[in-house]
């Protein structure tokens, strides 16, 4: 029964503790059993709160015996991503600079969730300070692929995606600069959604006014990303991007006709390195997805300029958010974050203006596209999965790449351009791993994004070749016993306490 229940859509368990037909305590320990299956072999999980978990379970069961009004996400557990701060839960964004770190008190991210009845049940592994599309630190380990533990599973939320793609919980957050929502969406078979900037407000962002850093949802299907989306949209004075929400609209999604919608795609917007063999699979969902809906044909797009737009946008946000740090100690910080910030630091006032020059040009440009189409759509990643021992990938086709972001093009550039975007699961690729279908729709078009996928979604569900993968939990299982051991052979100096929960909400 335990098992069953971590089969449970985050909608359809929400449906059923409200009606009363399911104790929040009930799926709790079911998720806490897979948990104990399952974890060892892929090590998607950081800080743990598994007993003050179980406490809010039971008071969110009361709460149903009571009749008390509850919120969106009541009684439902959620893993919480290690860049975010939780009340009372250990929080080292990965860094051994933060291995003992409790904050106090909970960001305006998390306390929306807590807000809606969600319980922090775990918090989720990230790559050092959220660098990198490999989920790999010294203070916890590396987060291996649930379809495969060997290999990457992306990053920087590429803990949330394994503990959804295994069943561990049924929501989990995600956060996204250049594709952290998305990619680890897409090698792991999952949902990632990157908001419009502001849709889900934020006071963590050092440059309130950058429309970069973007926090939200992951879920195993669309519905439960909107499911988590409603409870976070909406303005929130400490945003300065934020905008109001419409709730309701966010939640549920209308019928849509196929046939009514105009699609158009790209392998690579003109500027992006793509091994050959993603190409052939990109190419065979576009002939699959051509045949569900009314138009369907590829968009001539040459967005070269946003590669150095790019390096500006992510450098700017290094050098706002880890100057003291640097400035203390440049070795306190791993490679890939010190990278970004001697990039920033090296940076004149000309180049960001350029680059905000560049980007505005390519934002109008991009724009007039959605006047034929309804969602442009390319590949997520350029490439397969590859080892967790490989920090990133070096070359593409033969083409060696300039740094160790450079892979990831294909999401960095929709940042860029600040549409929303999700990766939605769309089969396997030619090595059997998950196939990720990046969906953009129109600045601030979020809800009509998430309408058109959740039909497709809906589509993709009748074909085996487009249908969402999902991992071999039996497989897991078995190589639970060896497989944190390798996992974890690169942290240095763990926490005192895995769990280091203090005081209570």
């Amino acid at each position: 029964m335990s098992a069953a229940l971590c089969e449970l859509s985050a909608v359809e368990a929400r449906r059923l503790i409200g009606k009363g037909e399911l104790s929040p305590l009930e799926l709790l320990d079911a998720c806490l059993a897979r948990i104990e299956a399952i974890e060892p072999s892929v090590n998607a999980l950081a800080a743990t709160a598994f007993e003050r978990a179980r406490d809010e379970a039971r008071r969110a069961e009361q709460a149903i015996a009571r009749g008390d009004a509850n919120g969106l996400l009541h009684g439902l557990p959620i893993g919480v991503k290690d860049l975010e701060e939780t009340a009372g839960l250990l929080t080292t964004y990965g860094s051994p600079l933060y291995r003992d770190y409790v904050p106090a008190a909970d960001n305006l991210f998390v306390a929306r969730l807590r807000a809606a009845g969600a319980i922090v049940t775990a918090k989720t592994n990230v790559p050092e300070m959220g660098a990198g599309a490999n989920t790999r630190n010294v203070v916890w380990g590396a987060t291996g692929n649930p379809f495969d533990p060997r290999l990457n599973a992306g990053g920087s939320s590429g803990g949330s995606a394994v503990a959804l793609a295994t069943g561990m919980l049924p929501l989990a957050t995600g956060s996204d600069l250049g594709g952290s929502l998305r990619i680890p969406a897409a090698l792991c078979g999952v949902v990632g959604f990157r908001a419009s900037p502001g849709l889900v407000p934020s006071e963590r962002r050092v440059l309130g006014w950058a429309p970069n850093w973007v926090s939200g949802p992951m879920g195993r299907s669309v519905a439960d990303v909107r499911l988590q989306l409603a409870a976070l949209a909406g303005h929130d004075a400490a945003d300065p991007l934020g905008y109001p929400a419409h709730i309701d609209a966010l939640a549920s999604a209308p019928r849509i006709d196929p046939a009514t919608l105009r699609v158009g795609y790209t392998e690579d917007f003109g500027a992006c390195a793509v091994d050959p063999s993603i190409r052939a699979a990109f190419r065979e969902k576009i002939a699959r997805l051509s045949r569900l809906v009314g138009h369907c044909e590829a968009v001539s797009l040459d967005l070269r300029e946003a590669h150095r737009v790019f390096d500006v946008v992510r450098a700017q946000e290094f050098v706002a958010s880890l100057r003291e740090t640097y400035e203390r100690d440049p070795a306190a910080l791993g490679a890939n974050t010190r990278a970004n910030y001697e990039m920033g630091s090296a940076l004149t006032l000309a180049d960001v203006a350029r680059a905000d020059t560049q980007r505005t040009a390519l934002y109008r440009q991009f724009q007039m596209h959605f006047q034929r189409y309804d969602v442009i759509v390319s590949p997520v990643s350029p490439v397969t999965p590859f080892a967790w021992t490989t920090s990133h990938c070096e070359a593409i086709d033969g083409t060696r790449l300039e740094n160790y972001y450079r892979w990831v093009a294909l999401t960095y550039i929709v940042t860029v351009l600040t549409n929303p975007s999700l990766s939605l699961p769309c089969g396997v690729d030619h090595a059997g791993m998950p196939f990720g279908l990046q969906m953009i729709g129109p600045m601030r078009g979020d809800t009509r994004l998430l309408d058109i996928a959740q039909m497709l979604e809906t589509a993709f569900a009748r074909d085996p070749a487009l249908a969402r993968p999902k991992p071999d939990l039996q497989r897991l299982r078995e190589n639970a016993r060896n497989g944190r051991e390798a996992l974890r052979s690169i942290v240095t100096d763990p926490p005192a306490s895995r769990t280091r929960v203090q005081g209570a909400y």
